[in-house]
């Protein structure tokens, strides 16, 4: 044992607390470290479990149906505040602990917050104690995550920072490269510079010589180049009228086009008034001749049958599911985590739910139907869900469980409408068969979705 183990010696066993604590033992209840918290939770959630109804405080009895782990998860303040407040809820969950986990409680084990969760529920004297030595324990852990965390930073820095020092090595190598290749190319340009002069030199005469030759040239062109210039403003004249000629038939041809338009749309006019006029007398006689009214159909006149008791029907395979999916007013619930924790149980919930979105707003796309998807909102902060264009993503309030929302759901719709509830719950499955809805089973529809 530790030299910081405060615990006092081992009791025989744990004795329940005959009322509720006395003030001297009030104060560590409003001090006590997270881990402790959730230790107690964890206890008092195991043991809900296992208690009778009766004995559950009504705080807690809307979560008796959980297991015992998404229990401690969703009411650990609720189980924590009657432990503290109510004595006869301690000494259940005491009962119930000694009597089926015997000795996992007992102060004289090394685990601290055994220990002083065994020293609360027992209302022990040393409680306080106790919990400060749980809570050192909860600091002292903390603190080696932080040096090791650190120690891991300074590695992580350490290999960066030798990284760098030979991209810097390199990086001087290839300037001092550079430079030499910049002194040669230097030497070589200031000979192609010398060359070039020379060579300037000899076409600068040669230039004078060109010169005085144009000179002598340009007088005779000059002359040639007014004829020619007289010669091309002549055909300009004559390309001119051309363009104008062919500018008026272009826009003769336009408006016979346009003509042509405007005598379609008249007949087309002409003929949707015609059509329309036909549609009137027609609904006018059928409604003069009574015809199409709301008598009974030559099926519902036949004797000796009855009409089935309404109820929705089990979908248990793709070729059914299918011809569900083929109905175009179809409405399709899903009960998301129980279908997102069926096809894919090791992702994080939130890409769970981006995942199952997503692949339910490919499925309407394609089909047409409506989709609506319910997630437990218990501790989530919803923030939209990319790719879910066509599918409706409801979360359930706090302490309202999705699968109410579902049920809601199935009872808003008209009777009638076809709907299609995806789930493997069966007291799910029961109601909403109740209600007419057909179910189909959380492995199916991941079928299909990945199909």
């Amino acid at each position: 044992m530790s030299p910081d183990d405060t615990s006092g010696p081992e009791p025989s066993g744990p004795v329940a607390p005959s009322g509720d604590p006395e003030p001297a033992h009030a104060e560590p209840w409003a001090r006590l470290p997270d881990p402790l918290r959730g230790r107690l939770a964890e206890i008092a959630a195991a043991a809900v479990g296992g208690m009778p109804a009766v004995e559950v405080p009504q705080p807690l009895r809307r979560f008796a149906r959980f297991t015992p782990a998404k229990r401690a998860r969703l009411a650990g303040p609720v189980l924590c505040a009657e432990l503290q407040d109510s004595a006869p809820f301690r000494t259940a969950v005491l009962a119930w602990w000694s009597e089926h986990r015997p000795g996992e409680l007992e102060t004289g084990v090394d685990d601290r917050l055994n220990a002083a969760a065994a020293a609360l529920l027992t209302a022990d004297p040393s409680t306080a104690r106790l919990v400060a030595a749980a809570a050192r324990h909860g600091e002292l852990g903390e603190l080696r995550a932080e040096r090791d965390e650190a120690l891991s930073r300074v590695d992580k820095l350490t290999v960066e920072t030798e990284r760098l020092r030979g991209e810097l090595t390199e990086a001087r190598d290839q300037v001092r490269t550079a430079a030499q290749h910049r002194d040669a190319e230097y030497q070589q340009l200031r000979r192609r510079v010398s060359e070039q002069g020379g060579r300037l030199r000899t076409a600068t005469d040669t230039c004078a010589e060109l010169e005085h030759t144009v000179a002598q040239l340009r007088s005779g062109v000059d002359q040639r180049l007014d004829e020619a210039l007289a010669e091309r403003d002549r055909e300009r004249d004559r390309a001119d009228q051309e363009h104008r000629r062919a500018g008026r038939a272009a826009r003769e041809v336009a408006a016979a086009r346009q003509a042509t338009r405007e005598a379609r749309q008249g007949d087309e006019v002409r003929l949707g008034l015609l059509l329309d006029t036909l549609g009137g007398a027609v609904n006018g006689l059928r409604r003069e001749l009574s015809l199409g009214g709301g008598g009974p159909r030559p099926a519902e006149t036949v004797t000796g049958a009855h009409v089935g008791a309404p109820g929705g029907t089990p979908v248990d395979d793709l070729a059914a599911l299918d011809a569900m999916l083929g109905l175009s007013a179809l409405h399709l619930v899903v009960d998301g985590y129980n279908v997102s924790k069926t096809g894919y149980p090791d992702l994080p919930l939130a890409d769970q739910r981006t995942r199952l979105a997503g692949q339910l707003a490919a499925l309407g796309s394609r089909t047409g139907i409506e989709v609506t998807v319910v997630f437990d909102g218990a501790a989530v902060v919803a923030a939209p869900l990319r790719g879910t264009r066509g599918v409706r993503v409801l979360f359930s309030e706090a302490g309202v469980l999705a699968d109410d929302v579902v049920r809601d759901l199935v009872a808003a719709e008209p009777r009638g409408r076809p709907l299609l509830v995806a789930t493997s719950d069966r007291e799910v499955v029961t109601s909403v068969r109740r209600r007419g809805a057909h179910t189909v089973p959380s492995a199916v529809l991941l079928q299909r979705l990945h199909g």
